[in-house]
Parts: C-alpha cells; structure tokens; sequence
C-alpha cells in the first residue's frame, strides 16, 4: 500500500489537498445556502464545521507527517499513528458532544466529516487514475507499434 502511493509527486499531492479544499469549499457554501433555504440553517453551519475540522485534521496530519519524514527515530510510524489517533478522538468526541446537545448542528458536523473523506478519497483516485506510472502503464498507447505498421 505504502509503494502505491510512493509514485506520487509533490506536485500530485498539493493538487489532491488543492481540489479537496475547493471542494470543501463549494459544498460548505451550498450545504449553507441549502440550509438556510429550507429552514435547517443548523444542518449547514454542521457540514461546514465539519468540513472545517476535517480540513484542520487534514492540515495536521500533512505536517505531522513531514516532521515524521524528517525524524531521525528508527521507528517514524509510531508517533505519527498515535498523533492521528488521538486528533481522530478529539474530533470524534467534539462531533458525537454537538449531536448530543444540539442534534441538528451535530448530524451537519458529521455529514460535513463524511464530505470530506469522501471528497478526498474521490480525489485520490482520480489522481492515482491518471498517474501513468499506476496500474496498467499500456493504457492510451497504440496497439501497433509504429514501426511495426
């Protein structure tokens, strides 16, 4: 798993973390306007705190991650999975503490979270997708060999 996504470039990643954010941003303005329009104004403030979240856990785990790469400690993964897990918790607890006391804040806050996995894992695999050094490298290329023809 960790070689698949080693073909990626710098330029690939930033362009993945570029369009998830104006996603996030797109849908955080329409889950807004949506709510607002219907009368469930708390559902879109929800799903854009929790798009909110997720893009400060995003921007956490990609610094967290550089500081790993350059560590000098024999085992890097270990600090980076409990650092994940703990932002994991918290935000899982803030989440699950708004739905408790304010349902319709807290259901937005969840399906703003889920957005934005989603988001990112759609991303991630158009990227992969058009990556020519994933899968299958024959794809887009003649069946014919020119000098062959």
């Amino acid at each position: 798993m960790v070689n698949l996504f080693s073909s990626f470039s710098v330029p690939q990643i930033s362009t993945v973390a570029r369009r998830t954010v104006l996603a996030s941003i797109g849908v955080g303005v329409v889950a807004l306007v949506l709510g607002v329009v219907t009368g469930y104004p708390l559902v879109g403030l929800g799903v854009c705190l929790g798009l909110s979240m997720a893009l400060v856990n995003f921007r956490l785990i990609s610094r967290a991650t550089v500081k790993a790469a350059g560590s000098e400690q024999e085992n890097k993964r270990r600090p980076l999975v409990f650092n994940t897990l703990g932002r994991l918790g918290v935000i899982s607890v803030i989440a699950l503490g708004i739905t408790f006391f304010v349902e319709p804040l807290g259901f937005g806050t969840l399906v703003g979270l889920a957005v934005f996995q989603f988001s990112l894992l759609g991303n991630v695999v158009v990227a992969m997708l058009r990556n020519p050094l994933m899968g299958d490298t024959t794809m887009g290329t003649p069946l014919v060999d020119k000098e062959d023809a």
